[in-house]
């Protein structure tokens, strides 16, 4: 008989009296039962493959059950996490209030200290620190009426005032360093310079230089009651006041800016006010497209 038509029929157990003696009778015979031998302890044992997609199942279903209750514990400790990031954010950040051309506005700081803020300026405080530090950051000019209590600071990049419980006015411009004590006691720091200031003392800076001034006769400064007032002042710090109130241009290639000026200008009447300003140094103004011409009569 044909080996491995015999072969085959053992492997697969069908062989009958006379082919299975004609199979003994093979050459290999016994290599290939000891093979057969060898083999059987390699065989896989057997499966049930239903219980174990149950076992499967059943573990799913645990993990689960764990993660649908941990799922809200996440969500609510996520809530908290966002508003508790949300309160340290507004309330340590630093609060702001700016003005514009022609705008002028009140403010309460935490102590009830009251600030008034001329147009086109700048003052920044920080609520979560008034109580360790009052400190406030200003850019353009405003009066002060500061209750009594620890050092307050106003903080300029021309200098600091420095007070305990006081009226003043600062007034910080390019160029332009002011402040004038009308109650109490304002100590300045500026250009290498300390000066402590009483009710009507002023100190003024102005291109650098430190000028000398007369006491202060008025109780506040002009600038709440809607006037500007100067007092020997180069005339370009009057016209570019005068441009913040009314948010207008000024062409001055025709005149000498750096010429003094005394006197005052309203804040509500534009004609009133170019006449108070160019009258009394003999200048003439024409309007173009929205731009002040001034001329030498």
């Amino acid at each position: 008989m044909d080996r491995e038509y015999l072969i085959k029929k053992w492997l697969d157990h069908d062989l009958n009296a006379e082919e299975l003696q004609a199979f003994q009778a093979l050459d290999d015979y016994r290599e290939l039962t000891k093979l057969s031998n060898s083999l059987e302890g390699f065989k896989a044992p057997d499966f049930d493959s239903e219980s174990a997609y149950l076992n499967i199942q059943d573990k799913i279903s645990l993990e689960k059950s764990k993660i649908s209750w941990f799922k809200p514990f996440l969500r609510i400790a996520s809530i908290i996490a966002v508003l508790l990031a949300v309160y340290f954010y507004t309330t340590t950040l630093d609060t702001t209030t700016t003005t514009y051309f022609a705008e002028k506005t009140e403010i309460y700081l935490p102590d009830q200290s009251k600030v008034s803020l001329n147009a086109q300026s700048q003052l920044t405080y920080n609520k979560h620190d008034w109580q360790s530090k009052r400190d406030v950051n200003l850019n353009g000019e405003a009066y002060f009426d500061v209750e009594k209590g620890s050092e307050f600071n106003v903080i300029t990049d021309n200098g600091t005032v420095t007070v305990l419980g006081t009226e003043f006015n600062v007034k910080n411009r390019p160029g332009f360093f002011e402040t004038v004590c009308y109650e109490g006691s304002v100590k300045v720091i500026s250009n290498n310079q300390t000066k402590i200031l009483k009710p009507g003392d002023q100190f003024l800076i102005i291109d650098g230089n430190y000028i000398a001034q007369e006491k202060e006769k008025n109780n506040q400064p002009s600038w709440l009651q809607n006037e500007s007032y100067f007092k020997s002042i180069p005339y370009k710090y009057v016209l570019r006041e005068f441009e913040r109130q009314y948010h207008v241009t000024f062409n001055t290639e025709s005149i000498d800016t750096d010429k003094l000026y005394t006197g005052s200008f309203v804040h509500n009447d534009q004609e009133l006010a170019l006449k108070a300003i160019t009258l009394p140094l003999n200048i003439n103004f024409t309007i173009k497209n929205s731009v002040i011409v001034l001329n030498r009569e």
